[in-house]
């Protein structure tokens, strides 16, 4: 029988993260920061447990090995791998100035898939930016020699950032998330990054963190980034929930929710849903059971498991494919 399960994610104490995601978002953990909590994910570098229910204990990968792939949905089938990885990212100081590969470079360079992905702005210190793309087009030339001589900063789109901001990265992007930011993520399923720039730190070892800039000038596109920073639309459709339209790509479809009372949604043929809770509380009504979710926690529907309710004050993430 399919349900909605909860699960526990893997965390990362990466050298920029801070302590929110522990203190605020019930991340229980014996590291010292916790930069990210990949929400939902099948990556090999770090896989979600379920926490509920018949499956509880296994790994999502591990349960989907046993299912048949209708239960990703009929829009997952254009994947030959589990399409998405939803992070929670706390950035207490600059993540590198960094950009990802597109799919066929990363899978030819790689061996994976390449990586677009999509930043809703949980939270943020008053002041807070982050870097999306460049200011003006560049010449790959004027990039390399800006890598060299540490001038790179000058020339990138340096955008303050507001509660409730979207930032779609398409892959060959240039982008950092920075200092005193809390973002959730929707992306493509893969960890490939390559850091142009990294502000001279060193990590945990006491060496200059690696930086990979040949790839970074193969895949990089110069130029100023296409899409706003708003979501992309409002859709009217429930009396007890505000509802924003945050992305659309061929790669997912992601939606905010403001939640005040009850809403009746569906998981259907189509595609598995998503649900990070950022703030307050509900319960999710299937199948005449009911599961409670908080701030920080996620839970994962299957395909095909049909309609459900969500009751409660919270605002949410739902993303599907």
């Amino acid at each position: 029988m399919l349900y909605p399960m909860k699960l526990t994610a893997p965390l990362k104490d990466y050298i920029w993260g801070g302590t929110r995601l522990k203190d605020e978002y019930g991340k229980e953990t014996k590291l010292d920061k916790v930069a990210e909590s990949w929400e939902l994910s099948c990556h090999e570098a770090g896989q979600s447990v379920i926490a509920n229910g018949d499956a509880a204990g296994q790994t999502l990968a591990d349960w989907l090995r046993t299912q048949d792939k209708s239960v990703l949905g009929a829009h997952a089938e254009k994947f030959t791998y589990f399409p998405l990885l939803i992070k929670l990212i706390d950035a207490r100081d600059n993540l590198s100035v960094q950009v990802h590969p597109d799919n066929d470079y990363a899978l030819r360079v790689e061996g994976e898939y390449g990586k677009t992905e999509m930043w809703y702005i949980v939270d943020c210190e008053p002041g807070a930016s982050l870097l999306y793309g460049f200011r003006e087009k560049i010449s790959e030339d004027e990039f390399q020699r800006r890598i060299a001589d540490n001038t790179l900063l000058e020339v990138c789109n340096k955008v303050p950032v507001h509660k409730g901001d979207v930032f779609f990265i398409e892959s060959g992007t240039l982008h950092a998330i920075g200092a005193g930011i809390l973002i959730c993520e929707i992306q493509q399923n893969s960890n490939t990054t390559y850091r142009i720039y990294d502000y001279g730190r060193v990590g945990k070892d006491g060496k200059p963190r690696e930086l990979h800039v040949a790839k970074a000038l193969d895949v990089t596109k110069l130029d100023k980034p296409v899409r706003g920073t708003k979501p992309q639309a409002k859709l009217d459709i429930f009396a007890c929930a505000d509802v924003e339209l945050l992305a659309s790509c061929e790669y997912f479809t992601t939606y905010h929710f403001a939640l005040n009372g009850m809403c009746h949604l569906k998981a259907g043929q189509n595609s598995f849903q998503s649900i990070t809770v950022l703030s307050g509380s509900m319960e999710l009504a299937a199948a005449g059971a009911r599961l409670s979710l908080k701030k920080g926690e996620s839970v994962f529907l299957p395909a095909g498991m049909g309609r459900y309710q969500v009751i409660g004050q919270a605002d949410f993430i739902l993303s599907e494919v």
